[in-house]
């Protein structure tokens, strides 16, 4: 256990223990002694009076015990499960109840040894458990035992998601998790056990920290179009380091969208934009000139803006920079690179490169564009004098699939 993930020092958790015997009887009937008081000793049987013989072992007998926490605990960690063992039960049952007589919602693993809540539980109420086990000629027998969950932390860690319900995305749309502080390297393993995400149809997927505070989900290859998504993380209660503890859970539903992918050639000056694998246009572009080049490699539309302003002094400088209203503006990296309408370059559009780093197009075809494409669309420029940083967007499809599970704070399969 590591010294900064002790809980506190009213409870102490301990695995599940192999099934013990709980304490049988064993009947002595009294026996013979001799006058001079020695220690008993049995006498044979035989047809005299008086002689007895030791009744028989009843051995173990049907029962349960509460393990984990142990009675009467106090200051237990929300996210306590039950652990118990049973002896000459077939089957057991666990009732978590409040001491209004609300009960808790949860189940057993697999291995019946624990009862895992479906939520954290609440900070400082008590609890009552109660076991009831069943043996083979089905009798039953019931033990309780209460404990006490410690009080609401001062020092609790936002999360949040970047989508909400609803959300239609594109196919390379990353699940993206942020926290309100960083979480050490030690903690990030029991918080990405409580990250769990559904696809329907199902697609291989994994988490990748690109910082402490940030956790991306992104399946082996772009999602299937009309993926159903929900993705929940249970941080409530969860240790995040340092006294600092997660503050609430987030559930979020989503679907995925047409498969739209826009590819850029820096060769031949054109963006090719298709649909669930059909072409709808390719169109003519301008990148970025060579003192100020695109990025090469494969970006995720992050946000569209129908109007906004470009300014640019403080990054370029007064010589460079500019200030200028764009429209159907379609954001690809956080360093400022866009999708753009830019009808001051419609001349140079499939000819050459002028721009600051963004992708130049006509207004018409930038509003077209516009029209087509969603938040979570892969973009992939090809040819450029500047690889992509990662990082500088959401990158995560822009390192191979072993570099991207390599990020994962747990084991990823395949």
């Amino acid at each position: 256990m590591r010294a900064s993930r002790k809980h506190p020092a009213a409870w102490r958790p301990r695995r599940a223990a192999v099934a013990v015997t709980l304490a049988g009887v064993l009947g002595l009937a009294a026996g013979c002694t001799s006058a001079g008081g020695d220690d008993p000793v049995w006498q044979g049987g035989g047809s005299g009076g008086g002689a007895t013989t030791p009744p028989p072992d009843p051995g173990p007998q049907l029962g349960a015990t509460v393990t984990d926490p142990p009675a009467n605990a106090t200051g237990v960690p929300a996210l306590a499960q039950i652990a118990f063992t049973t002896t000459e039960a077939t089957d057991a049952a666990v009732e978590v109840k409040t001491a209004d007589g609300a009960a808790v919602a949860g189940k057993l693993t697999s291995d019946g040894k624990r009862w895992v809540p479906s939520a954290a539980l609440k900070w400082g109420t008590a609890y009552t458990t109660t076991i009831t086990v069943t043996g083979a000629d089905g009798k039953t027998a019931t033990s309780t035992s209460t404990f006490t969950t410690m009080a609401k932390p001062e020092k609790l860690v936002r999360v949040t998601s970047q989508l909400g319900d609803g959300a239609v995305v594109g196919v390379a749309m990353p699940l993206i998790i942020k926290f309100g502080r960083s979480i050490p390297k030690s903690f990030r393993d029991d918080v990405q056990r409580r990250m769990t995400v559904q696809s329907t149809p199902a697609q291989q997927g994994a988490w990748h920290w690109f910082s402490g505070s940030e956790v991306h989900y992104r399946p082996k290859t772009y999602w299937r179009s009309g993926t159903k998504l929900f993705y929940k993380v249970s941080a409530r209660g969860v240790p995040m380091g340092a006294g600092w503890y997660g503050r609430s859970d987030i559930t979020v539903d989503a679907r995925v969208g047409a498969a739209v992918i826009m590819t850029v050639d820096n060769k031949t000056k054109r963006m090719t934009v298709t649909k669930d694998g059909k072409v709808l246009r390719r169109i003519p572009i301008s990148l970025g000139k060579k003192s100020t080049p695109s990025s090469s490699g494969t970006m995720v539309v992050m946000e569209k803006l129908r109007k906004t302003i470009f300014d640019t002094f403080a990054e370029l400088g007064p010589e460079e920079g500019y200030r200028t209203p764009i429209d159907y503006a379609q954001r690809i990296t956080w360093g400022g690179e866009f999708i753009h309408a830019a009808p001051w370059s419609v001349a140079s559009q499939g000819r050459r490169n002028v721009s600051h780093g963004c992708v130049n197009m006509s207004t018409a075809n930038a509003s077209w564009l516009f029209g087509v494409s969603k938040v979570g669309d892969p973009v992939v420029i090809k040819g450029t004098e500047r690889r992509l940083r990662t990082g500088n967007g959401w990158t995560a499809w822009n390192m191979s699939w072993s570099d991207y599970v390599a990020g994962s704070a747990l084991p990823v399969a395949g």
